[in-house]
């Protein structure tokens, strides 16, 4: 509950310090006393937009200062944990705005300065504030569904069909992704491909350029070679030839030989034409391996047609190659891998696409079954909701009126965080008229009416720990407005609740009553707020009824209302 309010430099109100009762508080006084001043104050403390027209004229600054005492339970303390702010949940709740004439604001929450965003956040979980137009928030059919799923408790239902929204959405996200990358690989992958059938073909080998080349370079120079060899043969066979020279003087030493006496084996002579012998026979064989050697040469130097083609045809493709891909061509072989990594890279993206695309469909249908068992339940709820609220609409004198909630039902493809569901309420509040959206049936009075009576159905199920209601009794009187302190005063048994009231009916509900005054002092007006005692209220609520001049009458009817 709101325990506190303190109020600096704020338009009329120089300074105004409140404190509250849980239950109902009303705040009254005459017209133009301020009582709007203390609902921005108010306002202005949980995060509203920072107007510089509200810091008193002639002050540097305004300030206000709200303090609560929250039970542990509340939601506010799992936001304020998550924001990592260190707040006991047996310590009081202060939030204080500080707002300088130049129209900056600063924000502190139990003195750490928080954001106004979390101001605002924090704030709409503490207090929610009804003026006399809160119709308007109900023709906004956006706010129904809220309506609908805080009566029915569905928190927890809606959070988990909210995550797997998003993760049906991220699912989508990431399958689009891949699929953009896949579409802007398509043409990467075609000449991947190419490319790495064009090395396949080709083939090349470590070390093959040089190779090629000195092939090259030597079939170039065949016809000097064939024509060094011819010579070579010639020299070898001039005549009867080198070796017929050799055979000859080979004979000639044998029968030398063959002249010693065989019984002689020690004659020098002899010997040296024994070395003589054996070196002409060694001489006749190498010439014969030089023979075979040259003839082989020359076979070999013979060239097969079209062959120093081929070798250039393979070597200039090999360097061309290796330019088109700006390497040596012995690097050739490494961009061979590399294509094959890309091109299975591009495969492994196709089944990541696969896998995506199933995850896709695993999250739509989580998605499907998560939001259909919510609007099953919102469709089971939608009549005890109806039926809610026309109990709480019949003392507020609109017992006649019929009420319904609207439940349409999309395809899941087409549905939100929030569900496949759209909600709006309808009503009729006169006999024989048929069920309209609010904003085409109801009169501004009975939109008023209308909200309390949905705020108090919601009460029992889920509420701040304040609501706050300006001047919603406003254009009526009698026994709706009876009516309407009635239901204000049943509604402050769930939490507590203060209203800004002209009514008699509805201040004498109030378990207290605050009287919102104007004072004149030196040509300075000042606005003040002063809690009334018995006799006090007594005294307020009679003006109320009588106006400028208290009768006895009216302080007799003041008593009635309040005993």
């Amino acid at each position: 509950m709101l325990t506190d309010l303190s109020i600096y430099d704020v338009v009329l109100i120089d300074q105004l310090d409140l404190s509250f009762s849980p239950g109902l508080s009303a705040l009254t006084g005459e017209t133009g006393a301020g009582k709007s001043i203390v609902l921005d104050a108010l306002g202005l403390a949980l995060g509203s937009r920072a107007d510089r027209s509200l810091v008193r004229s002639g002050a540097k600054q305004a300030k206000v200062i709200a303090i609560f005492n929250l039970a542990d339970d509340h939601l506010i303390w799992p936001l304020l944990a998550d924001r990592e702010l260190d707040i006991e949940q047996s310590e009081e709740l202060i939030l204080r705005r500080i707002l300088s004439a130049d129209g900056k604001s600063r924000s502190f929450i139990n003195d750490v300065p928080v954001s106004a965003t979390l101001m605002r956040e924090v704030g709409s979980l503490l207090v929610e504030i009804h003026g006399q137009h809160d119709g308007r928030g109900l023709m906004d059919v956006r706010t129904h569904i809220l309506a609908l799923d805080m009566f029915g408790g569905f928190a927890k239902l809606i959070a988990k069909c909210g995550a797997a929204y998003q993760a049906w959405k991220q699912a989508v996200s990431a399958a689009n992704r891949l699929e953009r990358q896949a579409n802007a690989d398509a043409a990467e992958q075609v000449y991947l491909q190419e490319a790495a059938s064009e090395l396949d073909r080709l083939d090349p080998k470590p070390g093959e350029e040089q190779s090629l080349a000195a092939e090259r370079g030597m079939m170039m120079q065949t016809e000097k070679l064939v024509s060094d060899v011819e010579s070579a043969r010639i020299a070898l066979e001039a005549g009867s030839g080198i070796d017929g020279q050799m055979g000859s003087a080979l004979r000639n030493v044998e029968t030398a030989l063959s002249r010693f006496d065989a019984q002689i084996t020690d004659n020098a002579a002899r010997n040296s034409l024994q070395r003589c012998l054996q070196a002409l026979e060694a001489g006749l064989a190498e010439i014969e391996t030089a023979n075979i050697a040259m003839h082989d040469a020359a076979r070999q130097l013979v060239l097969e047609p079209g062959q120093l083609e081929q070798s250039e045809e393979r070597l200039f493709a090999l360097r061309a190659l290796a330019r088109k891909h700006k390497v040596d061509v012995d690097q050739l072989g490494s961009v061979r891998s590399d294509l094959a990594d890309r091109l299975q890279a591009l495969e492994d993206l196709e089944q990541a696409q696969a896998q995506a695309t199933e995850k896709v469909q695993k999250a739509y249908a989580e998605y499907a079954k998560i939001s259909g068992d919510l609007s099953q339940k919102r469709q089971n709820t939608a009549n005890k909701l109806d039926k809610a609220i026309l109990k709480e609409l019949a003392p507020l004198r609109l017992e006649k009126a019929k009420f319904l909630t609207r439940i349409e039902v999309q395809e899941p493809q087409n549905g939100s965080a929030n569900g496949i569901d759209s909600v709006g309420f309808e009503i009729s509040t006169n006999p024989g008229v048929p069920v309209g959206p609010l904003a085409a049936i109801a009169s501004g009075g009975e939109l008023s009416r209308i909200a309390l009576a949905i705020k108090a159905a919601l009460a029992a199920n889920f509420g701040p720990s304040v609501m706050v209601f300006d001047e919603i009794d406003q254009g009526v009187g009698g026994a709706v407005a009876d009516a309407v302190g009635r239901r204000l005063a049943m509604l402050a048994d769930n939490c507590q609740v203060l209203v800004i009231t002209h009514s008699p009916q509805v201040a004498a509900r109030a378990s207290e009553q605050f009287q919102i005054e104007k004072s004149e002092t030196k040509g300075v007006v000042r606005t003040n707020v002063i809690l009334l005692d018995d006799a006090e209220r007594e005294e307020e609520i009679a003006r109320m009824l009588a106006g400028a001049k208290i009768t006895e009458q009216a302080r007799e009817a003041a008593k009635a209302l309040l005993s």
